[in-house]
């Protein structure tokens, strides 16, 4: 069995999708190195012929082509390609995303080779059009202290951007499906941590992201999901205090991006008021806290 596989979920970006997939196909040992390339249709409305064309034309490679029957969200769209999947260690790329350096997946294997506790491996992110740093997707809140590091430990990953053993999955289990939009890599990472897994920061896998430096400001209902689950995951994982700070800061984050939008406001904190009696603690160790705050994370919201 070759090292990697590719999960790539597309989003009504047919022309991103192939655009990705020909770049994946000029990759250094891609041929070698890759045990499968699984695309999954997330119940796109786009018209993907060209992406199929173009996968059924290129028997080199080893694509496989999903359509899924319903848009599962992205932790669901991630669960559906990861339980199709072999290859001991699965790169994520978001579909409108690109690698900048051709000897992307040999440095993506060097790294998991160099350190066998290395669970999940972060990629660096410039934007596609001006090739900047893209700042939101950085694995860590120090963005000025280490940005120009060439690699280091954190505590979380960029969705968009990164690699995972497959044996992680087998052994903490997959995304909880109910974070439809959102802070699913939070709740990845602290299982992962809790596991005896870290995660790592690598500068020699660059990758090209064509989301506008302007940034794209999410749906009132998306921010509202991003408050929640991150509630959730600090009730589910952190100590109390954690959570509280959480919910409440994340509360006035949302004010703040919705233009004080108080009908939603309201929804949100129905729905962590909830949370106590729906989300089962498993407060991670006293180890994996020492960790986190080793690497500096930021967990008061």
């Amino acid at each position: 069995m070759k090292p990697l596989g590719f999960i790539i979920i597309t989003y009504n970006r047919p022309s991103d999708t192939l655009e990705l997939l020909k770049n994946i196909a000029t990759l250094d040992k891609a041929n070698d190195l890759l045990e499968e390339i699984i695309v999954v249709n997330n119940a796109s409305s786009e018209n993907y012929d060209e992406v199929e064309s173009y996968i059924k034309r290129n028997k080199d490679l080893p694509f496989y082509y999903y359509a899924s029957p319903e848009n599962k969200g992205v932790s669901g769209g991630r669960n559906y390609a990861i339980k199709k999947s072999n290859a001991p260690i699965l790169v994520f790329l978001d579909d409108d995303a690109v690698f900048k350096n051709k000897d992307a997946l040999i440095n993506i294997l060097n790294a998991f080779n160099q350190d066998n506790q290395a669970g999940i491996l972060a990629f660096k992110v410039y934007y596609y059009d001006t090739l900047e740093m893209q700042k939101n997707a950085f694995p860590h809140k120090q963005f000025i202290k280490k940005k120009d590091l060439p690699h280091f430990d954190t505590y979380y990953y960029p969705g968009c951007a990164h690699a995972i053993r497959k044996e992680v999955f087998d052994k903490i289990n997959y995304y909880p499906e109910d974070f439809f939009y959102g802070m699913e890599e939070y709740d990845l990472s602290y299982r992962a941590i809790d596991s005896g897994y870290t995660i790592e920061y690598t500068g020699t896998v660059q990758v090209l992201h064509k989301e506008s430096p302007l940034g794209r400001m999410p749906s009132e209902e998306k921010i509202r999901s991003m408050w929640v689950n991150k509630s959730k995951v600090s009730w589910k994982y952190l100590p109390r205090i954690y959570y509280f700070t959480t919910k409440w800061m994340w509360s006035f984050e949302y004010l703040q991006k919705t233009k004080f939008n108080l009908k939603g406001w309201f929804k949100g904190w129905g729905q962590i008021k909830r949370i106590p009696s729906t989300e089962i603690r498993k407060v991670i160790s006293p180890r994996s806290i020492d960790y986190l705050k080793k690497v500096n994370a930021r967990l008061w919201y």
